[in-house]
């Protein structure tokens, strides 16, 4: 038979689990309710959308200016 010190330790391990259980429940439940509270929010543009067509453009005349003669000198052997 099972002593009455293996059943307080048994009985303390199963209380422990259920209440970390719950905890654990309970945070995720948080987490999450967070997380979707967050999402269904709108989203406002950091920028605005002639800044952003403006940042594209630069971007884009920096790549070719960078990699045009690569790309020219790949082209040229035939690649």
């Amino acid at each position: 038979m099972i002593s009455v010190l293996a059943q307080e330790r048994l009985l303390g391990a199963a209380l422990g689990s259920i209440l970390t259980g719950v905890v654990i429940f309970e945070q995720r439940k948080s987490v999450y309710k967070s997380i979707s509270d967050t999402q269904s929010q709108p989203r406002e543009p950091i920028f605005g959308r002639n800044t952003r067509l403006e940042f594209a453009h630069v971007w884009n005349k920096c790549v070719d200016k960078t990699f045009g003669p690569i790309i020219e000198s790949l082209s040229s052997r035939g690649w």
